[in-house]
């Protein structure tokens, strides 16, 4: 009998593992909790990152090394690094085995592009020595990639050779003598039980945890609630990268036809747009050498600090795009950024010729379930690949277009390692490089933490595993960094809405220690009263309750994360640490003068 994956999460990490698997002849089963196409990864404008056998001329795999090391502020693991970016081309080759088709680049096509021997179109992206960025659909890379793996999918569900359970929800991890031995899900309103020989966490992020956010809905940190209570490792959860350039709906003229948070693709600043504030200044200049083109946290920081310096810290900046169209010719935005010129016209904004207001969104988790080059967490039996995944590889700050490219090379590792029947799982090993370590250590499980009984009311708690191994069980009351020792009361009761601001206004883009100090007070508060049943009737298995306890744990994990780590890195910033003098930033090496 074939061995069996459960493959939880369908963005591009969970549908690349599972056709992986399926296709080498194992037992697969992949669960969503919405739709198929109800990712992060669906949404995805800007590309993949790769160098590819035939490169952009003076690109090198070297090159790309060392953007995604510098944008991640040393904090790397550099091994991780290695791997992905010299195995990003096969990656890319799989995806296109899969039905995945690139857009094909004209030579000379814009002052970001570049292409050759009719290979295709490679643009250029914010920190990136080079133009390396592959991209489907001009702005539409996440949806034709997750089409075309959902379309492989489907057929092999069809061939019967993997099962797909839609509308399902991983409710915990089953473990037995310390290894995931399978899970429980729910599906049309039941529990239910797979066993299963190993388990992939492929479930995205946490970008519901902040008021604005670039993710969908479905982005609800229940991956890494699902690790934690296992017992696995976590790292790196200060570092939260927030995109600079989201459009906010409130500044423009038809918000209701938005769908949602729309974020513009760092590529649209790569053809050139500038950044100006209200006063129609631009201001990028004067706060990094490479203005617009800055790595993610030094342009959203920037943002920040110039509305705050306006004295309009909640404000916004605008995008001008006007200067493409000018430079590229009529009709250069509309070609080249279809899905953008749509949807910005959707929310009242010709942006050929008008300014386009965006703010900081939060984006994407750096940190993560902590994983070893394999993708094995530091429980047996447990894989993690994508966002929900620390592999090192984003440091403190992603370099763009490369978290799709991490979900690749980690889920197919992740595959590798399973058909391999798990053979060097090493539990008390999350990484192959010593890195600089981030600390959330002594946070107790509660209520809100702890695994939903199926059939009880009274809470249960059980240990979990944190950086260094902490057990977040035993710690006595008032130990971690918040506490009081009775759990103070807090004047707003807990809710999804008050949780997002509470997060946006004390553990955002800008941070303090008293900041933070008060955001674990009001945590703390509020995780001690959150219980799976409650006196308004809810189910113990009710989808929102779920959501509300996963992201509830997560913000305490990161909150008391951000705490402990004093000084700034990354895009984890607070104006009260050791040392609050900018970084310098040196010119970028040329690609040409590095060498594979």
């Amino acid at each position: 009998m074939a061995s069996r994956l459960a493959v939880i999460g369908s963005g591009i990490a969970g549908l690349y593992a599972a056709l992986l698997a399926a296709d080498a002849g194992a037992d697969v089963v992949l669960l969503t909790k919405g739709a198929l196409d109800q990712s992060n990864t669906w949404y995805a404008q800007g590309g993949i990152s790769a160098v590819l056998a035939k490169p952009a001329p003076g690109d090198t795999v070297a090159a790309h090394i060392a953007d995604t090391l510098r944008a991640g502020a040393g904090h790397c693991n550099e091994a991780a690094v290695r791997l992905m970016c010299t195995e990003a081309r096969r990656d890319i080759e799989g995806l296109q085995c899969y039905g995945v088709t690139f857009d094909a680049g004209q030579a000379g096509a814009t002052q970001a592009e570049a292409t050759y021997d009719g290979g295709p179109a490679l643009g250029l992206e914010a920190a990136h020595s080079a133009p390396r960025i592959l991209h489907a659909g001009g702005d539409a890379t996440g949806a034709r990639v997750a089409g075309a793996l959902i379309q492989a999918v489907l057929s092999r569900r069809d061939e019967g050779k993997l099962t797909l359970l839609a509308h399902a929800r991983a409710t915990s991890l089953v473990t037995h003598r310390g290894r995931v031995t399978g899970l429980e899900y729910l599906q049309d309103g039941r529990t239910s039980r797979l066993d299963a020989d190993a388990v992939l966490l492929a479930t995205g992020g946490a970008g519901q945890l902040f008021a604005q956010t670039t993710n969908p809905a479905v982005a609800t940190a229940d991956g890494l609630a699902l690790a934690v209570r296992a017992g696995a490792a976590t790292a790196d959860l200060e570092f939260f990268q927030f995109h600079p350039t989201c459009l906010v709906s409130s500044a423009t003229a038809l918000p209701d036809r938005l769908d949602g948070p729309l974020l513009i693709s760092e590529a649209v600043r790569g053809e050139g747009a500038i950044l100006r504030d209200s006063g129609g200044r631009r201001f990028m200049q004067a706060y990094h050498p490479d203005a617009e083109l800055a790595p993610r946290d030094v342009v959203s920081r920037s943002i920040a600090l110039h509305l705050a310096k306006l004295g309009d810290p909640t404000g916004h900046v605008y995008l001008d795009a006007r200067v493409i169209e000018q430079a590229r010719g009529e009709g250069f935005l509309q070609q080249r950024f279809p899905t953008l010129t749509r949807k910005t016209l959707d929310a009242g904004i010709d942006w050929t010729r008008e300014l386009v207001p965006v703010a900081p969104a939060a984006h994407y988790w750096m940190g993560g379930v902590r994983t070893d080059l394999s993708a094995r967490t530091t429980v047996p039996g447990l894989y993690a690949a994508g966002e929900a995944a620390c592999t090192g590889v984003q440091g403190a700050n992603r370099l763009a277009s490369n978290s799709l490219l991490e979900g690749l090379v980690f889920g197919r590792r992740a595959v590798e390692g399973f058909l391999s029947g798990g053979r060097g799982w090493d539990a008390s090993r999350g990484s192959d490089a010593p890195r600089a370590a981030s600390a959330a250590g002594g946070l107790r499980l509660t209520h809100a933490s702890a695994p939903l009984p199926r059939n009880a009311s009274a809470p249960v708690t059980v240990p979990a595993a944190l950086e260094g191994g902490a057990d977040l069980s035993g710690a006595p009351a008032g130990s971690w960094p918040f506490s009081s020792g009775g759990g103070e009361e807090v004047g707003e009761p807990f809710s999804r809405e008050a949780l997002r601001r509470l997060m946006t206004s004390h553990a955002g883009v800008l941070r303090s220690g008293e900041l933070l100090a008060e955001a674990g007070r009001t945590l703390e508060s509020w995780a001690g009263v959150v219980r799976p049943l409650s006196s308004a009737g809810l189910s113990p298995v009710d989808p929102g309750v779920l959501e509300d306890r996963n992201l509830l744990l997560a913000a305490r994990l990161l909150v008391a994360a951000a705490l402990n780590r004093r000084e700034s890195l990354g895009a984890h910033y607070r104006d009260d640490g050791p040392d609050q003098t900018e970084p310098s930033y040196p010119p970028r090496l040329k690609a040409s003068l590095l060498h594979d």
